[in-house]
């Protein structure tokens, strides 16, 4: 029972601790000075601006290499400018990845008082002074317990136990693996107040707030102005120690924003201001009362203890917002209404307008019953004038070749002359019944009908008729032109 007793009490004291001591949030401040990221992370001169690379680490566009996946390599980044913060924050992103499956040696982050060297400790020097956080890939101790995630501080004096995986020289750490994720892994390295603590996001997601706490550590002394870097190494098994960004802000304690002890109204002070308050609210209110009485007639003008007609309550708010969405929507109708009787009235003078050109191409036809009637169509006048004007260029040939035969008889004898001439008023005639059949076509009214003489399968086109009457007058001149030439030829011999 004294136990139970104990045991409440203690609770009760850590609860008034911490109620008299509440934790506040740091203001946080990005450090650009100490930090880097991609991409465009290395200047035209091969270098990172605010650090600087060793050893075996290869700095590209995107991140820095420290050690590539070869034996026995070492290399490691560090800032040239010294932490002036008191407490800070990092956060480093990381890729390990190896073909084996295990790996070697590890990468570590630092912060000490002066920049490392090439050495032992996962590419540093041993007997460091600050702090050092390992991510140790490889089992020296045989006690499969890697990879590990360690923290350790170091005044200058310890050497690092590498037979042990130096663990009984930690300030805490957590077994988790960081080899070979599909995503890079994160860790959070939070100093503040002198208590440390790791924060370790496994890569397993694209998300930023997958971050679980690895180790925590009070009264932690680090050394003030110290440099920030990273390192790796590689022993038998190597792996890709590929450091993406690191981030550091700098964290500061708040101000105390309590009002001071002199400040606060005392109880006495309270009760004094209530009673004044209270006065000048019932003086207001008989003043409200007497100017009432005096003007009767402007009581519901002044009427201010109607909050009705100030304040909408909840139900006015909704029914006002369910009349403006109402009238939105009657406007955007009444758009959509006009819209579609503009496209409806376009659609009938469209509709018009095809009327009276399929009316005026074959309106002719009065009757629902009537015999069927050819019509004349653009392409047949356009063919017909065509052939009118074929015709009137071989009519002219023919009137020049009958000039020439009849130059030719007249200077030849005058015996053949009355039957040539019989001949030109036949020609004559024949020309023009074509002329006169030709303007009967043009003639053809545009909706008239043209009257079938004959059966619809015999009828000849007017194309095929102009040819025969074409080829008719060719052989008919070039009969009178042999005649011609006969009829000369035999008078010589007379």
């Amino acid at each position: 029972m004294a136990d139970h007793a104990n045991l409440a009490l203690a609770v009760l004291a850590i609860f008034f601790t911490i109620s008299a001591n509440p934790y506040k949030l740091p203001h946080r401040k990005f450090e650009y000075k100490h930090s880097f990221k991609g991409p465009h992370l290395v200047s035209k001169d091969g270098t990172v601006p605010f650090w600087e690379h060793t050893g075996h680490a290869i700095a590209s566009d995107e991140s820095i290499r420290v050690t590539p996946s070869l034996r026995s390599k070492k290399g490691a980044v560090w800032n040239k400018i010294k932490n002036t913060n008191n407490f800070w924050e990092v956060e480093l992103k990381f890729r390990v990845t190896g073909r084996g499956r295990i790996g070697a040696d590890g990468l570590a982050f630092w912060y000490t008082d002066e920049r490392g060297k090439d050495g032992p400790v996962f590419g540093n020097i041993d007997q460091w002074k600050g702090l050092a956080v390992f991510f140790d890939s490889f089992d020296n101790d045989a006690q499969h317990n890697n990879p590990y995630i360690m923290a350790m501080n170091n005044d200058g004096t310890k050497k690092y136990d590498h037979n042990s995986d130096g663990s009984h020289q930690q300030l805490g750490g957590c077994l988790r693996d960081f080899r070979n994720k599909p995503f890079p892994v994160k860790a959070k390295i939070e100093y503040y107040q002198n208590v440390l603590q790791i924060y370790f996001h496994a890569g397993m997601s694209a998300s930023d707030e997958d971050y679980e706490l690895c180790m925590r550590a009070d009264n932690v002394e680090l050394p003030k102005d110290g440099f920030f870097g990273v390192s790796a190494a590689t022993g038998g098994l190597a792996d890709d120690h590929d450091v993406i960004s690191v981030l550091t802000h700098s964290l500061t304690v708040p101000p105390d924003t309590e009002q001071p002890s002199g400040s606060k109204v005392t109880e006495d002070e309270k009760k004094k201001l209530e009673k004044e308050f209270d006065d000048y609210w019932e003086k207001l209110q008989k003043a409200k009362e007497e100017y009432r009485k005096e003007h009767p007639d402007k009581k519901k003008e002044s009427d201010y203890d109607e909050d009705d007609k100030w304040f909408e309550d909840q139900k006015e708010r909704e029914l006002k917002n369910i009349y403006q969405g109402q009238n939105v929507m009657h406007m955007t109708l009444k758009d959509l209404n006009r819209k579609l009787d503009m496209i409806i009235g376009q659609q009938e003078r469209t509709l018009s307008q095809l009327g009276s050109v399929s009316g005026g191409g074959g309106g002719g036809g009065g009757g629902g019953g009537g015999v069927a009637v050819d019509t004349i169509k653009r392409h047949e006048v356009d063919e017909v004038l065509r052939n009118i004007r074929d015709t009137h260029s071989q009519i002219s040939g023919i009137k020049n070749t009958v000039e020439a035969v009849q130059s030719k008889v007249v200077s030849g004898g005058g015996g053949a002359g009355m039957d040539m001439s019989l001949l030109s008023h036949e020609l004559r005639d024949s020309l023009n019944n074509v002329k006169a059949d030709v303007a009967k076509i043009l003639n053809k009214p545009p909706g008239g009908a043209i009257p079938q003489e004959c059966p619809t399968t015999n009828c000849i086109g007017t194309t095929f008729f102009l040819v025969i009457i074409a080829a008719q007058t060719l052989l008919f001149i070039g009969y009178l032109v042999y005649k011609g030439n006969k009829e000369a030829a035999a008078k010589k011999f007379y």
